[in-house]
């Protein structure tokens, strides 16, 4: 199969990308490398020294025999280089990462929602355009986030994408499936609801194959892949905008910096390992809609924590202390959640799930690294609205609320 990876340079692209490789596919990357430069924007490196691409594409072929082609293009601008791609290099399948990922990053100012907007709205919509006006069969797998359905009380597991309603009619109740309802938290999570618009109306009008990966916060670094030489390894965020929660933890851990929980800690979210999620990338290509088919949906990911239990859980691991900061985000202080994800296990998927060891794993990354860790960035400091700010502000920039 011959597959494009776009964003294949980022956290969850280049361990694709790498494992796709390994299990025979011919991939192609597509980056304009802006993640790098938000990287320079925020005054922020990877915890892990990032090779160039040109080097880390050098060195896969090194250890694994095939070639990973790149094109430098921006999906959102330069529509007319991305069509003639698709007509040229004649992709069986496009694996879309190309969004700006973070929702911190995406509430920083208007600067930043506009530019998240324009950038993942955009990207997603020219990438349908031109799988249409290539006039080829090419199956789009998004990575979507679990994010789109909202935080809050729901009925039960949250189901894969599709709920069943019954609406009143002029002759009575008629049952329907539609879209889960969707509550964005962020203008990150926003522009997935609306990729969710776009996909369901090119699957529709146009008969397009299309997966959307609704995926967990992912906690990782590694795969098996990119542990094979230095200059594979994975970008690993600890930054208030884009490091995920988890990992966060350990690296403070890592560190000596105490675990940052902002609110209560009992935020309940999904998780998956970064080993899982290439490997659900993998599974969705191998089982893709056929044509005339609605939108696939799979929630990508393996189980459900509280993020202060996550605290408790690294605190016990490493003896690092807990404090509880005011939350920058505009969230509900406490929420359950459940979530099915029947379809990726029936493939076959064997989740890694959290365990001491792996975390240890982590742990000892981060203090290899502990050198490049800049202590003034591990705070979150974009806030949500003014309220949110002036409750920064008020606890003293980021001075505890209560340690445990």
């Amino acid at each position: 199969m011959r597959v494009l990876v776009l964003g294949g340079d980022g956290f969850c692209g280049w361990p694709t990308a790498l494992h796709l490789s390994a299990l025979g596919h011919d991939i192609g990357i597509v980056d304009n490398l802006s993640r790098r430069g938000i990287d320079a924007e925020l005054g922020v490196q990877s915890l892990t020294p990032i090779a160039p691409l040109a080097e880390r594409i050098a060195a896969w072929r090194a250890v694994a025999g095939p070639t990973i082609e790149h094109f430098d293009l921006t999906l959102g601008r330069d529509y007319d280089d991305l069509l003639a791609l698709l007509v040229d290099w004649r992709p069986d399948a496009v694996v879309h990462f190309a969004e700006q990922r973070a929702a911190p990053y995406s509430m920083k100012s208007s600067r930043h929602k506009r530019y998240t907007v324009q950038n993942n709205v955009c990207a997603t919509h020219d990438l349908l355009a031109a799988v249409v006006e290539s006039g080829r069969d090419i199956h789009v797998a998004h990575l979507g986030t679990m994010g789109v359905y909202g935080y809050g009380a729901t009925a039960g597991a949250i189901p894969e994408g599709y709920i069943k309603v019954k609406m009143e009619g002029p002759d009575g109740w008629v049952e329907r499936e539609i879209l889960h309802p969707v509550a964005p938290g962020s203008i990150y999570h926003m522009t997935k609801t609306q990729d969710q618009l776009l996909f369901q109306f090119y699957a529709k009008n146009d008969a397009l194959r299309i997966t959307d990966l609704h995926q967990g916060v992912v906690w990782g670094c590694q795969t098996a892949e990119t542990r094979a030489d230095p200059k594979l390894v994975n970008r690993f965020d600890y930054d208030g905008d884009y490091g995920t929660v988890l990992n966060r933890f350990l690296i403070q851990a890592a560190v000596g910096h105490p675990l940052t929980v902002h609110g209560s800690g009992g935020q309940t979210r999904a998780f998956i390992n970064i080993q899982d999620t290439v490997r659900c990338i993998a599974l969705a290509l191998e089982h893709p809609p056929q044509r005339g088919d609605r939108v696939a949906i799979f929630n990508q990911m393996t189980e459900c924590w509280r993020v202060r239990d996550l605290a408790g859980m690294v605190a016990r691991l490493t003896g690092a202390p807990v404090e509880f900061l005011a939350n920058p985000r505009n969230e509900a202080s406490e929420n359950e959640l459940a979530v099915t994800n029947k379809t990726l296990l029936g493939f076959g998927l064997e989740p890694v799930t959290l365990e001491a060891g792996l975390m240890n794993d982590i742990v000892e990354i981060a203090r290899a690294h502990a050198s490049r860790v800049d202590l003034t960035k591990i705070p979150s400091v974009s806030a949500w609205n003014a309220d949110r700010a002036a409750a920064l502000s008020d606890d003293g920039d980021a001075e505890r609320l209560r340690a445990v």
